[in-house]
């Protein structure tokens, strides 16, 4: 059908017509390929992409399986890590309710506290005090006992505490020199460098 219609048409065209009629043909045939193969790539390049969103949509899906295992593994050690504390907590809190039976100059006492062997110590100290001022003083009394011992517990606590006092401030003056003597050197480096 195209040849008839070539054929028609040569006879109606002059020559010269006719060459650039020709050069258009070609033109337009080399535009059709050039389109077809156009959109062929068009097509293919598509395609990928199509398969590179289903793939993307595959790993979205598995990420978003993942993040939900996640979550509820975190939950499931959080709730672990909440048990443990609670157990962990469990025994303070009944230590700091448990009673320790000591004796003080042969006088029981239930005292109560969170740590028992510091309870015991601080038992065994405040009697061994008494005794020493009981042996001194010969006293029965035991109220002026316990007085007389008080006494001398916070005697040594204040005189600790005078010589911590005392310490410190020494410490601060040494550190205070400290202090000049890097900030003389650092001085010393800066202009030298």
């Amino acid at each position: 059908m195209a040849l008839k219609a070539v054929d028609g048409l040569a006879e109606q065209v002059q020559a010269d017509d006719f060459e650039a009629l020709e050069e258009k043909v070609y033109r337009t045939i080399e535009m059709v390929k050039a389109a077809r193969q156009a959109q062929a790539s068009a097509e293919r390049d598509a395609g990928r992409l199509r398969q590179q969103l289903d793939e993307r949509d595959e790993q979205l899906q598995v990420l978003r399986r993942e993040t939900v295992q996640l979550r509820k593994e975190r939950e499931e050690i959080r709730n672990r890590v909440e048990k443990m504390l609670q157990q962990i907590e469990a025994p303070v809190k009944d230590a700091q309710n448990a009673s320790v039976r000591v004796e003080i100059f042969d006088q029981a006492y239930n005292l109560r506290g969170s740590d028992p062997e510091y309870i015991l110590n601080l038992a065994e100290y405040v009697d061994a005090k008494m005794r020493a001022v009981a042996e001194a003083t010969n006293t029965i009394d035991t109220v002026r006992l316990a007085v007389l011992a008080a006494l001398n517990i916070a005697d040594e606590y204040h005189l600790l505490k005078r010589r911590q006092d005392n310490g410190s401030s020494d410490y601060r003056q040494r550190a205070h020199q400290l202090a000049q003597a890097l900030d003389q050197v650092l001085g010393d480096v800066r202009k030298a460098g």
